[in-house]
């Protein structure tokens, strides 16, 4: 070092508080966004086996269930059921497996104490809540909407050659035949697949929502088995006229009932629902958790 450089040195370290220079990392430094979040996310619940074992336990139970109650049904005469309603009876136990998992993706850091390593890499805390809740929102949409359309092509291969007897018209029950042969609407494929799909996908967001809120695996799953299962169950013990009212209410907005109205079989009143406006309502209900959610976060101590 020449004696103009070493003199140049000193005099900018008279200016350094306490004659300590900052320190500048020989990395170079980006600013982050949500996409960062993203990638962060995603790496997370593709390498925990808990995801693997969760969905593919899901997708079991969906095509599975379907493929066997569609070989039970064939070959007979018409059942008065829809094509492709069969497939709602796996969904029915699979959509446990996607509630699970949209509970775990937060709750399970809460449970390791990852979540400190997880803010302190992200202190945006509602980034952070909105990444998880992209992945997985997207991951379950996916791979529902594979299984459900999987059991949809099969129950359509299968059952699709059931007669009608002459004692069924077009109007009973809630099939529809196109020379004698039972068939399914392009309103039906679509709520038997996509529609079925974002309903799960939905009711594991939310479970997500719960999970931020509550930060308890077990409370969390707990409180999403009673929201999806129990309102069906207190409707079926409500007998006698006194609590008609209340029994339809529990039947006509219970989420069982939505999920199986997408498939053409509610089980409320309404035989001509169609699961839609229910799956408006879910949507809403979700928002308004996660938004709650995402208040809290930046409220509480982690």
């Amino acid at each position: 070092m020449s004696t103009q450089q070493y003199e140049g040195q000193a005099a900018g370290q008279a200016n350094w508080p306490n004659g300590i220079a900052p320190y500048n990392s020989p990395i170079p430094m980006a600013r982050t966004h949500l996409g960062h979040a993203l990638v962060s996310e995603w790496t997370k619940i593709r390498t925990v086996r808990s995801t693997v074992w969760t969905l593919s336990v899901m997708f079991v139970l969906v095509v599975g269930i379907g493929l066997l109650t569609a070989m039970a049904l064939s070959g007979d005469d018409y059942t008065g059921m829809p094509l492709l309603s069969s497939g709602l009876f796996g969904l029915m136990l699979g959509q446990l497996c996607v509630i699970t998992l949209g509970v775990l993706v937060v709750t399970s850091e809460y449970g390791t104490g990852m979540i400190r390593t997880t803010l302190t890499a992200c202190p945006q805390r509602g980034r952070v809540l909105l990444a998880k809740a992209v992945v997985f929102f997207v991951l379950a949409f996916v791979m529902t909407t594979l299984a459900c359309t999987l059991t949809a092509l099969i129950n359509s291969a299968l059952l699709s050659d059931q007669t009608r007897p002459s004692y069924v018209s077009d109007s009973n029950f809630g099939g529809s035949f196109e020379g004698g042969k039972l068939v399914a609407s392009s309103g039906e494929w679509l709520g038997a697949t996509v529609g079925a799909g974002l309903y799960v996908a939905l009711l594991g967001l939310l479970s997500l929502a719960v999970g931020a809120l509550l930060r308890h695996s077990a409370g969390a799953i707990t409180t999403m088995m009673g929201v999806v299962l129990l309102p069906l169950v207190m409707a079926l013990f409500m007998a006698g006229e006194a609590l008609k009212d209340v029994r339809d209410f529990l039947l006509e907005y219970s989420p069982l009932n939505g999920l199986a109205s997408l498939y053409r079989i509610p089980m409320s009143e309404d035989q001509d629902a169609t699961g839609w406006p229910l799956l408006g309502g879910l949507a809403v209900v979700t928002l308004i958790v996660l938004g709650v959610a995402y208040a809290l976060l930046h409220k509480r101590d982690v």
